[in-house]
Order: C-alpha cells, then sequence, then structure tokens
C-alpha cells in the first residue's frame, strides 16, 4: 500500500470548474450534505478548503459557517472587503486571535498584494454561501480545541501532500460529539481506471490520490470516530464532460446493486469519548479475630485441663 504522505504537493483545484463534470459533482455532494447537515447541532461548523468553500449549506441548523481557503484560492481585493466583516471576524468566537496561519500562506505563496493585507486573516469574501472565509493551510487551524460541532471536506484529503495531518486537526478541534464529512474518488470505479488512461493529462483529477472509503474510514475510527452512514454517487468516468443526465431511476439501481463501482464517496462520522469512571475501591471487611490466635488458645486451653 502506497503511503498517504506525497514528497510534492499536487496541484490543488480552486474550483469545481476545474473538472469537466465538475458541475454535477458539486451538486450531487450539495445534494448529500444537505440532509446530513440537518442532522448536525451546535454553534461552529467549518467548511475546509477551497471545494469545501462552495458547496452551500441551506439546511444547515448552524448559522456561523465558516470556510477556510488556501491564499492561492483567494482573489479578494479591497474593494470587496466590507469593514463590518473584519470586525466582526476579528471578534469571531473559537478563532485564534493570532494570525500565524496568514503569515504560513504568505511564506508559502510569496508576494501579497497591499490590498489582501489586513489586521486580521479573517474576511467576507464572494461567494453564494456568504460565509466568512479564513485564509490558511488545512493542516493549521486557527481554532481552539474542542471548539467546532462540524466539518465538511469535499476531496480536500484527495489532493493533500499529508491526509493525516490534516485528520489530526480536525480531531483537535472538534467537540466530543462533533460530525465530520468527507468525500471522496473511488479508486474502484471507471474514474479510479480513467485516472491512469493517457488522457487529458492536464486534468487535475489525474493528481488526486483516490483514496478507498475502507482506508478513509480506517483514519477516522482509529482517532475516535463512529461511521455514521455512507453514500455512492456519481456513476461516471468524471473525466469527460456528459452529454445527457443520467436517469434517476439508472442511477438509484446502480447505487442499490452495484455500490462499489460508484465513482465517489460521501462519508458521515461522529466524534465519540468515552467518558472516564472513578472506580470505586473495593470494600474490605475488617478481620475481628486472627485464626492463628484463636488455634494456639484452644491449643493452650486443651493443655490445661488435661493437666
Amino acid at each position: 500500500m502506497r503511503s498517504a504522505f506525497r514528497s510534492q504537493a499536487p496541484r490543488y483545484p480552486e474550483d469545481w470548474t476545474d473538472f469537466p463534470a465538475g458541475e454535477q459533482i458539486k451538486q450531487a455532494i450539495t445534494q448529500v450534505c444537505d440532509d446530513y447537515t440537518q442532522r448536525i447541532f451546535g454553534y461552529h461548523f467549518v467548511k475546509l478548503g477551497s471545494l469545501s468553500a462552495q458547496i452551500p449549506l441551506k439546511q444547515s441548523p448552524i448559522r456561523n459557517i465558516i470556510s477556510q481557503v488556501p491564499y492561492s484560492a483567494m482573489h479578494v481585493s479591497r474593494d470587496s472587503l466590507s469593514d463590518s466583516a473584519i470586525s466582526s471576524a476579528e471578534g469571531m468566537e473559537g478563532v485564534n486571535s493570532s494570525s500565524q496561519c496568514f503569515e504560513d500562506a504568505k511564506h508559502q505563496h510569496g508576494k501579497l498584494s497591499d490590498a489582501t493585507l489586513t489586521d486580521s486573516h479573517t474576511f467576507m469574501g464572494k461567494d453564494s454561501s456568504a460565509s466568512p472565509k479564513i485564509v490558511g493551510q488545512s493542516h493549521q487551524l486557527p481554532f481552539s480545541e474542542n471548539s467546532i460541532d462540524g466539518f465538511l471536506l469535499a476531496n480536500e484529503l484527495d489532493f493533500a501532500q499529508d491526509p493525516h495531518e490534516i485528520l489530526r486537526e480536525v480531531d483537535r478541534v472538534i467537540t466530543q460529539s462533533g460530525y465530520v464529512i468527507i468525500s471522496g474518488f473511488n479508486p474502484l470505479s471507471l474514474a479510479g481506471i480513467a485516472k491512469f488512461l493517457p488522457v487529458k493529462r492536464d486534468n487535475k483529477l489525474h493528481d488526486a490520490r483516490f483514496f478507498t472509503s475502507y482506508r478513509i474510514k480506517d483514519w477516522l475510527q482509529l482517532l475516535g470516530f463512529e461511521i455514521v452512514e455512507q453514500r455512492q454517487i456519481m456513476f461516471s468516468t468524471l473525466f469527460f464532460q456528459p452529454r445527457w443526465e443520467y436517469s434517476k431511476n439508472i442511477q438509484h439501481y446502480l447505487s442499490a446493486y452495484f455500490p462499489w463501482c460508484s465513482a465517489m464517496y460521501i462519508i458521515l462520522a461522529r466524534k465519540r469519548v468515552m467518558p472516564m469512571t472513578a472506580i470505586r475501591p473495593k470494600l474490605q471487611l475488617k478481620r475481628q479475630f486472627s485464626p492463628v490466635g484463636a488455634a494456639s488458645a484452644r491449643t493452650s486451653s486443651y493443655n490445661k485441663t488435661k493437666n
């Protein structure tokens, strides 16, 4: 089995349009996430990565939804920044006040224009979900421990240099009963086969790792997550623009009888922490007499009567 760590960072997709079937993938993930997020309650929800930030969570009961994206995915000028959004983000609960993640993004991506330099690395960007955005790397989350109730990782692990480090950070900041939604590409599918074919080599799907769902679930279980549900979506190659709309009946039939051949999977997991219960000491009855002393007393009394 190949190591999950990459010596060289892969090409990172900044938008769903970087894939030929990107819009169809986005719609399928959004439909499943709308169902999953209705079960997640709390105060803070984080969409991790550029692809996750573009998934609208309109059915989520959590109102404070934050998107964390790398600087390479942000092309925001000072005119698109509102002073009220910046000031409200500075006082956002659960967000680290330090600008370590912003400095790391600045160091990694090189020069930053003066239009993007603000006192806080949290700002409001222009997207359909209109959620606050944080510039930072996925393996360095600027949140305090036990502060986030839910995470969405839309194919973030497939394009990560070290997916283990991302999951460890998610495990650090998630609450004891928090949820995480992870979508990924299935290698046991037509898309997994097309990845190794010499077609459209400029497509960023060739840089995706295509981890199996069993491997992702194994990583989650090692971190103390319980797998709640898994769904299979998108029965296509993903490398070509679909020319006809797949029938819902065919999609339902394939998901029911051939779920292993789907191009993508979506996992819903929940963090489980077993509380520690103090072990009470066992009650020990205090002995009323000593067996040795009783035996010697009977012997001495017997000798006296015999004499």
